[in-house]
């Protein structure tokens, strides 16, 4: 998950039907359709779950519209769930993300904007939509707070963008000084927008060219005037322009990436079309048996894809190194290898051949991984990779019931995670994650007169930052062993929000087998898992032994649903088999745990996106 300033909000995802009750069409390219529904309310779902009304306080906040399939009338549909949904068993939803333009929760009225440019299923249902139609949608499930404690903005963005633009100006200080430019086919496509005495206003015109093929974005940001001050840039529109504009601003300008917010909304790319209605795309057909087990069981392309990030080849290939001698050059790579690894990176459709011969660029796909968030998970050396390789012990791990990671690296993970630089990387990459979890966490409702918590969990920094923050009377000790403890250390005097706070934080270095600080509450979270059913009874007997009188323990983690099966959960499930020779229990098992070591469950809540929050006493 790329780094941002701009702090979230987690909201409960919900599924609502609702009807279409206006159109309109705001320039010849950009249609509104605006959505009501008693849905986006309060309302109980179908199968018994109560759903809060949607939020929407974010100018970027998106839904995903949720679409039929070609042919039939009913959307595939996700299953609710409580603060979440589930994936269907057989064939998974169509949706399309869209950024919300207007919520008028008085009038329970909801605009969404269509631009109107080459082939998109949700693109066909906005030009073809009647008044009264019935329409799904799932979200927002978050918000993102507007950036805080910068001098100025830079935004920039085509047609794809003006719905979130629009929404901005109409939201932000009269005191806000920017600078915007937005990429448009021809004047009549221009939209009435809110002028403000500090910002600069630009509308750039195609005029005939192909949307996502011009540099004017790119250039119009490259040649802007350059202010003083902090800067925060909010990029959006065609995938590969926001990532030329990105890399412009962070190797030219010297902007931190975590000050640079870019999404491509859309790709140009060829869309290859139903043939019986050429505006609709083909949607992915069913495939046979044997060619479904054939792709899942080939190991070669998670592999190839990995060697080639950590080699640095995409990004090499998106800063124009094209040849394969030159990229051979550029990664200190065997150029004979190099040449036999982009003729399978290219049968795979990573990358494309150029105009000259020997040359390459990257496909669509191939421009994924060029994204940072992804990047972290696939190179080899990444806290992820480095994780995964447990994946290769599967076969001893499941014959043995045990860890395997030793097997297959020489040493055992814990000892891995006792490598400060390994540490780092890892609670690096989980404190991005983890802000999704602590924020909804401190606005729970945990009353019980909180004075002294403490917290055991990986993303503890961004915990203890949101309870602080909720809890002015609160104090946090984090508990950890020293590599964590050195990392946080280091990261909480730049994360917290005031000196205060940070005064509320101690950082406390322990083994595992060493007792907690007294407190009335210890706070667990997504850390359990981590640990065989007699070690995680051992540790939560250990943490009832410290709590003062009437304290309890609250245990956060996001229960393995084996009725909907989901993929992700499965995968890590097996993964911790293999480096913990533990795994991800369900709600029977982990109430298991909690029974053999003497507590009682006293409350249970849903927290976020289902994750459950188990508050524990000590049995009688």
């Amino acid at each position: 998950m790329p780094k941002t300033i701009r702090e979230p909000v987690v909201y409960p995802i919900s599924i609502r039907e609702l009807q279409v009750l206006r159109i309109k069409d705001v320039t010849p390219g950009l249609r509104r359709i605006t959505l009501t529904g008693a849905q986006l309310g309060a309302f109980t779902s179908a199968n018994g779950f109560a759903q809060p009304p949607l939020r929407s306080e974010g100018f970027d906040d998106d839904i995903r519209l949720i679409l039929p399939y070609p042919g039939e009338e009913a959307p595939v549909l996700p299953v609710q769930l409580d603060g979440t949904f589930a994936m269907p068993k057989d064939r998974r939803p169509i949706w399309r993300a869209y950024t919300i333009r207007r919520w008028d929760p008085d009038t329970a009225e909801l605009d969404i904007e269509f631009v109107k440019h080459g082939s998109g299923m949700a693109t066909t249902w906005a030009y073809r939509a009647q008044i009264g139609d019935t329409v799904h949608i799932t979200g927002p499930a978050a918000m993102r707070q507007p950036p805080a404690g910068i001098d100025w903005l830079l935004i920039a963005g085509d047609e794809t963008a003006l719905p979130a633009i629009a929404r901005w100006l109409e939201e932000m200080p009269v005191d806000t000084r920017a600078q915007v430019f937005v990429e448009i086919a021809e004047p009549a496509h221009e939209v009435d927008l809110p002028v403000l005495p500090n910002v600069q206003f630009t509308w750039l015109h195609r005029n005939g060219a192909t949307a996502g093929t011009t540099d004017l974005l790119s250039g119009a940001v490259e040649n802007a005037q350059w202010w003083d001050g902090s800067v925060y840039a909010w990029i959006a529109g065609e995938a590969t322009v926001t990532k030329k504009i990105r890399r412009h601003l962070v190797e030219k300008r010297g902007v931190s990436k975590e000050y640079i917010e870019f999404t491509g909304y859309w790709r140009h790319s060829e869309v290859v079309t139903l043939a019986e209605d050429p505006t609709v795309p083909d949607p992915a057909q069913n495939e046979e048996a044997f060619e479904k087990l054939h792709e899942l069981a080939e190991l070669l392309p998670p592999l190839a894809i990995r060697a080639a990030v950590s080699l640095g080849l995409p990004d090499a290939i998106s800063r124009g190194v094209t040849g394969v001698a030159d990229l051979a050059q550029a990664t200190s790579a065997d150029p004979v290898a190099m040449g036999k690894l982009l003729r399978y990176l290219q049968s795979i459709e990573i990358v494309e051949p150029a105009s000259e011969p020997g040359h390459y660029r990257l496909s669509d796909m191939g421009e994924i991984l060029t994204t940072d968030f992804v990047v972290d998970i696939l190179h080899r050396d990444g806290p992820i990779g480095r994780q995964e390789l447990g994946f290769f012990g599967i076969f001893d791990a499941v014959k043995t019931g045990r860890a395997s990671y030793a097997a297959v690296t020489g040493q055992e993970y814990s000892e891995l995670r006792q490598e400060q630089w390994f540490e780092s990387k890892l609670l690096d990459s989980i404190a991005d994650f983890a802000k999704f979890i602590a924020q909804p966490l401190a606005a729970a409702d945990l009353s019980g007169g909180m004075r002294h918590v403490v917290v055991r969990s990986d993303g503890a920094g961004p915990i203890a930052q949101a309870l602080t923050s909720v809890y002015p009377d609160c104090r946090v000790t984090i508990v950890g062993l020293q590599a964590q403890i050195a990392y946080l250390k280091e990261d909480l005097p730049r994360s917290v929000d005031t000196p205060e706070q940070l005064n509320r934080i101690a950082l406390q270095e322990q083994d595992l087998d060493e007792s907690l600080p007294p407190s009335d509450t210890t706070m667990i979270v997504r850390w359990l898992d981590q640990f065989t059913d007699a070690d995680a009874i051992r540790l939560l007997r250990s943490a009832a032994a410290s709590l003062e009188p009437g304290g309890r323990i609250l245990v956060l983690e996001d229960p393995f649903d084996t009725e909907t099966l989901d993929e992700h959960a499965a995968e890590y499930d097996l993964l911790h088999l293999t480096l913990h020779g533990s795994g991800h229990r369900d709600d029977p098992e982990l109430r298991a745990v909690f029974a053999g070591a003497g507590l009682n469950v006293e409350t249970v809540q849903t927290i976020g996106w289902g994750n459950t929050l188990y508050g524990l006493v000590p049995s009688e």
